[in-house]
């Protein structure tokens, strides 16, 4: 059963989605997919926000061993997102889609600065946003800059896009009789200790009754069928 079409939609994707095989790097087949996608769902008349994250150029857990201190660690992460972001513009904007990416690190030459208004204004204008640089702040995951964005900018569901299909009673890689949620509550979810999101944005997403989709973007058409509201993935709410 169909649920919603959505009129704005966050998207959320990792950094290693844009990488190789191990996710390591900006894969070009990999980087013009996803701006194939997500130009695909603007064509539907959905307005959308995406989230980038920056792990396949640097993230501060695969890292802590080279000595550099968390604080300035982030900060090179939330630049790795902004190169991620930049990169996704140029190759939605080849797609004849008018891109910007909005900022919360102030990059002038490359990227404008992330302003609630001038982001509004931009999706009204039929635009994609890209917002990068997470929230601007060390200690804060790309996932709590999504749960934000989406929240600020009145988005009506926040995509997640990851490498499973949806939430499960465990890690189905690991345990092959983990079973999928369809519908999750975000009640169930803190009860249950499922780890969909990190806590902070988790709970943003609860407290402002932000819908979520997780779901596997590798799929064929994948994020087109999550933001057209159709049965993929897991719905929490």
């Amino acid at each position: 059963m169909s649920r919603m079409k959505y009129k704005r939609v966050m998207l959320k994707i990792s950094g290693e989605a844009f990488g190789d095989k191990k996710g390591e790097g900006i894969d070009l087949p990999a980087l013009n997919k996803i701006a194939k996608e997500i130009v695909g769902v603007k064509k539907k008349n959905i307005q959308v926000v995406v989230v980038v994250g920056g792990g396949n150029i640097w993230r501060y857990r695969d890292t802590k061993a080279s000595g550099i201190e968390r604080t300035t660690s982030d900060y090179m992460g939330m630049m790795a997102t902004i190169m991620n972001g930049v990169a996704l513009q140029s190759a939605i904007e080849k797609l004849g889609t008018h891109c910007r990416v909005a900022t919360a690190l102030d990059l002038p030459q490359i990227a404008e600065p992330y302003i609630r208004r001038r982001a509004l204004r931009h999706l009204e204008k039929g635009r994609v946003v890209i917002c990068a640089g997470g929230t601007g702040n060390p200690y804060f995951t790309t996932d709590t800059a999504a749960a934000l964005r989406a929240v600020e900018l009145n988005c009506d569901v926040l995509l997640k896009a990851t490498t499973v299909d949806g939430v499960y009673t465990a890690d189905p890689r690991k345990n092959p009789k983990a079973k999928k949620y369809t519908t999750l509550s975000y009640h169930e979810a803190l009860s249950k200790n499922l780890k969909v999101m990190d806590q902070s944005a988790f709970s943003l997403c609860g407290e402002s009754k932000m819908k979520m989709v997780v779901f596997n973007m590798n799929k064929k058409d994948a994020i087109l069928q999550a933001a057209m509201g159709k049965a993929i993935g897991t719905l929490v709410s």
